[in-house]
């Protein structure tokens, strides 16, 4: 198909590739104790089983891909369809009926902020090299972003990137590095000129996680799950063909990066829905205060959809993302107090009961949010020097 696609007979294909390859999601009200009571937030999985789950994952995006209903938007030469954003959505609004597998950070990171953002900033050679292999999940890439030392103060980075001819030899740290230990890319934020005013003297880099100096070792989390990594790279030499972007010019690259990360309000973990059947099945829905407790979840939920819409349209570094990304983090902070509350007792002590217990891996797993991606204090200061014009904060 081709550019001129009308929606209706796009629309029609897809469902009926979908109905090929995937059963229907069920949209009635599951009984309370079906199925997997898992609210976590980030995976609590053995090295194995989360293997297994990108794997479906990525086949599933492959298979997708290569039927045209992946790089939707993508030009041809790119392995796209050269469609519009008009009907990436309705994709989109068809897929969600279908049970699809289970999504994985990494996969997103891959396709939405690494492949968008060499979309938007790539050159011609990345784009044609790139853009097949990530936006079909074949090849997967996590951020090298934080450091120990940086805190939320991304601009602080120390990880050096010193020049030799056509190469980069990189030198540093990184941490809270999502799925490095699965992926065959990092995207890498580095410093290349010590002498220039900080925000100007980084640059963005693609990084082999197979070179020579690069160690990953990965960091157990209180939940149980060892998603995250502490990321080496001792020495580590790459082409210059892997900058992304302009020498010095990284801060430009990393804020796209972070404008895709702040803007999808994608939830993880326990949602609005979970928290009603708890308080249904606890008998607890007459409670005035539980009601107003889920009526402004529901409120959230909706503020959520609605500005990410809003964000599609102005998009990756429009000030939507900010205010995004403090919604999710207060809406998680809501459900995790609520479920909570509804829990007493229930949470602290592993019964076997379904869907109580499990909890405990949303309420230790969401303050993380609050972190990733830029703290919630960072967003504030965003919003208040960039779209309400107050002063700056004191450097």
């Amino acid at each position: 198909m081709t550019g001129t696609t009308s929606l209706d007979d796009f629309t029609a294909t897809a469902r009926s590739w979908l109905d090929a390859r995937l059963p229907k999601r069920d949209r009635s009200r599951r009984a309370w104790g079906e199925g997997d009571d898992d609210v976590s937030v980030f995976h609590d999985l053995t090295r194995e089983e989360e293997s297994r789950l990108i794997a479906e994952a990525s086949a599933y995006e492959q298979e997708k891909f290569d039927a045209g209903f992946g790089g939707i938007t993508l030009p041809a030469e790119l392995g796209g369809r050269g469609l519009s954003h008009e009907h990436e959505r309705a994709f989109r609004s068809v897929e969600s009926a279908y049970r699809t597998p289970p999504a994985h950070e990494l996969l997103t990171v891959t396709m939405v902020l690494v492949g968008n953002t060499i979309d938007r900033l790539g050159t011609s050679e990345q784009k044609l090299r790139f853009l097949p292999a990530l936006m079909s999940a074949r090849e997967l890439c996590c951020q090298l972003f934080s450091e120990p030392g940086a805190g939320s103060d991304l601009a602080s980075v120390s990880t050096r990137a010193v020049r030799d001819g056509d190469e980069w030899v990189i030198d540093g740290q990184k941490v809270w590095s999502s799925g490095a230990q699965y992926a065959q890319w990092g995207i890498c934020l580095a410093r290349t000129n010590t002498d220039a005013p900080k925000h100007h003297g980084m640059t963005m880099f693609l990084v082999p996680l197979d070179a020579e100096g690069i160690d990953v070792r990965q960091i157990r989390q209180m939940s149980g799950g060892s998603t995250f990594n502490e990321v080496f790279l001792d020495g580590v030499r790459i082409d210059d063909s892997l900058r992304i972007g302009d020498v010095d010019g990284g801060w430009k690259v990393a804020l796209t990066v972070l404008g895709f990360e702040r803007g999808g309000g994608e939830n993880r973990g326990g949602t609005y829905f979970e928290v009603l059947a708890l308080a249904r099945w606890l008998e607890r829905t007459k409670d005035p205060i539980v009601r107003q407790r889920l009526a402004t979840l529901y409120i959230q939920r909706r503020q959520l959809a609605v500005t990410a819409r809003r964000a599609r349209k102005g998009g990756p570094r429009a000030p939507h993302g900010s205010l995004i990304k403090l919604l999710y983090t207060q809406h998680q902070r809501t459900i995790s107090e609520t479920a909570a509350d509804l829990l007493g007792p229930r949470l602290m002590a592993d019964t076997g009961e379904w869907g109580t217990f499990a909890w405990t891996t949303f309420v230790t797993g969401a303050p993380g949010n609050r972190i990733a991606g830029g703290t919630d204090e960072t967003q504030r200061n965003i919003l208040g020097e960039r779209v309400l014009g107050l002063p700056r904060e004191p450097s």
